[in-house]
């Protein structure tokens, strides 16, 4: 009897032991997850082409090379106005050590493409196919912790045409925050099917966008914590734009608007 309780006690050992040390269990990583969302433009698609996101640990010299992570490197097509209204499309997702990482490089390839009344248009990016766009970010990777990095993508601003070339060039223009830290501000339209241009303007700068769905609701995602005015502007030449000001929002909090009537022109 002895003999079996020394083997069994022996036994719990080792699987105690090997459970301790199951580095999945011990991980010193934290994870980096970057989404993607869009601000609205008046085209009916723009695609973009990322061929990578890389991001940057903070260092003496930010341009060492050896301080660059691979976040994603396998290519996607993505259609920004497909992303207006809270969605949202996840870049990549990687398990990275601890630290501050300052920089991220966003890689596009050369099969960027506007469509405007049914045609497509070519974007050209010739910076960004070099070497990357590259944007501050201050992401901070903590121990066993998820942080979203949310990259909204202002299509509109991003589009420039070139002169009377009839070209159009693809510039980004693209705002980093912390998913965690931000709220977001919802609502309904009426008329439902307006289909209105809706920005979060704070301090006479436009933070985000979006468009009503078809359905008349709206969500407007990744604000940080503040006050801002509201502003409505129609589709329709018929209806009269509007404002809503002082909206405020505390993150991580949705605040809601209610019903917001947009008045028919006198």
């Amino acid at each position: 009897m002895r003999q079996i309780i020394f083997y069994t006690t022996a036994a719990l050992l080792i699987v105690l032991t090997t459970i301790a040390c199951d580095p999945a269990e011990n991980s010193s990583t934290g994870t980096l997850q970057v989404m993607l969302t869009d601000a609205p433009a008046d085209y009916e698609s723009v695609i973009i082409d990322i061929e990578e996101v890389r991001v940057h640990i903070s260092s003496d010299s930010d341009e060492d090379d050896d301080g660059w992570q691979t976040i994603n490197e396998q290519p996607m097509r993505v259609d920004l106005l497909d992303l207006t209204n809270g969605n949202t499309e996840i870049l990549g997702e990687e398990a990275l050590e601890p630290g501050v990482y300052s920089q991220m490089r966003f890689i596009l390839g050369d099969e960027n493409e506007l469509v405007i009344d049914g045609e497509s248009q070519p974007l050209t990016t010739p910076s960004a196919q070099e070497s990357g766009l590259k944007l501050n970010i201050n992401a901070d990777i903590e121990s066993n912790s998820t942080y979203t990095l949310l990259l909204d993508f202002d299509a509109s601003r991003s589009i420039v045409q070139a002169g009377n070339s009839g070209m159009y060039l693809l510039k980004p223009v693209i705002r980093t925050v912390n998913l965690a830290e931000t709220g977001a501000i919802s609502g309904d339209i009426n008329p439902g099917n307006a289909q209105p241009w809706i920005y979060a303007i704070a301090e006479e700068d436009t933070v985000a966008g979006t468009q009503a769905s078809i359905d008349g609701n709206f969500l407007l995602i990744g604000l940080t914590s503040g006050t801002y005015d509201l502003s409505f502007v129609p589709t329709s030449d018929e209806l009269n734009p509007t404002c809503v000001p002082e909206v405020t929002v505390i993150a991580p909090d949705t605040t809601s608007v209610g019903t917001i009537n947009l008045e028919d022109i006198q």
